[in-house]
């Protein structure tokens, strides 16, 4: 069956690629921090916990080294004016992901229903580069060089989604929300749905500043407030209250140097002189967006 598989070993491809390119150019640090992402991805079932937690050690070492550095302006592969049909193949990732979806979930014996999106966005990615490579014709690493550029830019910031991921998984197993959910209950008053919103909300948006990610936040504030006091007592859609909760946490990300591959990354990019200028932009956005999602939450469940 097809699943995360296919994933897992097109972007651990890839990563191995971006090693191989790194080590070419004598990217040495560059190129074993994306060796080691390569064989989590390929190899991660294998290795084990303890070869996956010495790897993520690994990482971690090479980070903090100094040793990785973004490549030069002049790396930039030149390509002949093409207009704003450019746009077009970064538009058949979207959507061959969303077509793919809905077949895909009518073929469960070959694609697994759960991952049917992520199978979906996967083929996408590898339809929109074949595109390329048949309309533009670039050299064979082309694509790859190019990546490679972007990743060196981004550093080791790229892979701050997956460990504060991990990080809301380490915590909810360890009980965290049940902490959060004995406090909560203490504060909103009982059989109060207004306060159990707002609470749940607040939560999802201040969780993911503290942890720089709402898919970190979510395991937490869902376990503490939106399983037992919206969707047990008030008998919510846990689909709704899943989907409105991850917005409400997306408004704190906009908030929050802790998510620094969103808010400082792009700030280091484009050479601002205020490092916080981001977030200072979608500070004022993200306060009305979080009361429409509170207000939304309320409405729908009422």
């Amino acid at each position: 069956m097809i699943g995360l598989n296919l994933v897992y070993l097109v972007a651990g491809t890839t990563f191995l690629a971006f090693a191989v390119l790194g080590a070419s150019g004598r990217r040495w640090s560059n190129a074993a921090f994306h060796l080691l992402l390569a064989i989590s991805l390929l190899l991660g079932d294998v290795i084990g916990d303890l070869g996956n937690g010495l790897l993520v050690i690994a990482l971690i070492a090479v980070a903090a080294s100094g040793g990785m550095r973004a490549r030069r302006t002049d790396d930039i592969v030149a390509v002949p004016p093409r207009g704003s049909w450019l746009f077009a193949p970064a538009l058949i990732v979207p959507v061959t992901a969303l077509i793919g979806t809905l077949v895909f979930k009518q073929i469960p014996s070959i694609i697994d229903p759960k991952q049917a999106t992520l199978v979906a966005l996967t083929v996408g990615v590898l339809f929109a580069l074949a595109t390329c490579y048949a309309w533009l014709r670039p050299a064979p690493a082309a694509p790859f060089r190019e990546g490679l550029r972007l990743m060196d830019d981004i550093g080791w910031a790229a892979v701050l989604p997956q460990m504060l991921a991990s990080l809301g998984a380490v915590f909810a197993i360890s009980g965290v929300g049940e902490v959060v959910g004995g406090i909560a209950g203490q504060a909103i008053p009982q059989g109060s749905l207004i306060g159990a919103v707002i609470g749940y909300g607040l939560g999802m948006a201040l969780f993911t500043m503290v942890m720089g990610n709402a898919f970190a936040a979510f395991p937490v504030m869902a376990a503490a407030i939106g399983l037992p006091l919206l969707v047990q007592a008030h008998g919510a859609d846990p689909a709704r209250v899943a989907a409105i909760g991850m917005l409400a946490g997306f408004c704190g990300t906009l908030m929050t140097p802790m998510a620094a591959n969103f808010n400082l990354v792009p700030a280091a990019l484009l050479d601002l002189k205020d490092r916080s200028g981001v977030i200072k932009a979608q500070t004022p956005t993200a306060l009305p967006l979080l009361v429409f999602n509170i207000l939304l939450l309320w409405l729908v469940i009422r």
